[in-house]
């Protein structure tokens, strides 16, 4: 039962990430990228790793997909008509798709999986928490500080000038 799961997950981020490179409207791509990220969120949680999934919807489905919807609605002419939005390099991307395929996948096969073992013991998410709070407290105040500052500087750049 966990192994069809793990399956229906992992098929439906495939059909969303195939929906997010194949709309047509930037807005509906942005749409399909949060749901691929979601299911790779559920992903993380199915392996047992919830502060990598919870960190996956708060900063990039709660931070960067808000910040690209918002970005695509300030900027005006996105949506035209008369901007072409077809890839016309759908050949060379197709074979550097099977070419970056095939070398991940030897890769993967290469890798001794039976041979590695865990040499740390796992860290909880109260261990994470406090040390965010208390030895790594000024870079993780530093970095709110940068996205503060970028979502400043793409409402500066994507507001309509009249």
């Amino acid at each position: 039962m966990a192994e069809l799961i793990f399956f229906l997950i992992a098929a439906g981020t495939i059909v969303f990430a195939f929906l997010t490179v194949n709309s047509r409207d930037i807005f509906h791509s942005a749409v399909w990228l949060s749901m691929t990220l979601l299911n790779i969120a559920g992903i993380y949680f199915f392996l047992g790793a919830e502060f990598v999934g919870v960190i996956q919807v708060l900063v990039y489905i709660g931070g960067i997909i808000t910040l690209f919807v918002f970005a695509i609605k300030l900027t005006a002419q996105i949506g035209e008509k008369t901007i072409v939005q077809v890839n016309r390099q759908v050949i060379p991307a197709i074979l550097v798709c099977i070419a970056f395929l095939f070398s991940l996948v030897s890769v993967i096969r290469s890798y001794p999986w039976a041979a590695t073992q865990p040499t740390a013991e796992a860290i909880s998410l109260k261990q994470i928490g406090q040390s965010l709070m208390t030895v790594y407290v000024l870079p993780f105040e530093f970095m709110s500080l940068i996205l503060l500052g970028a979502m400043i500087g793409a409402i500066i750049i994507g507001k309509v000038k009249r």
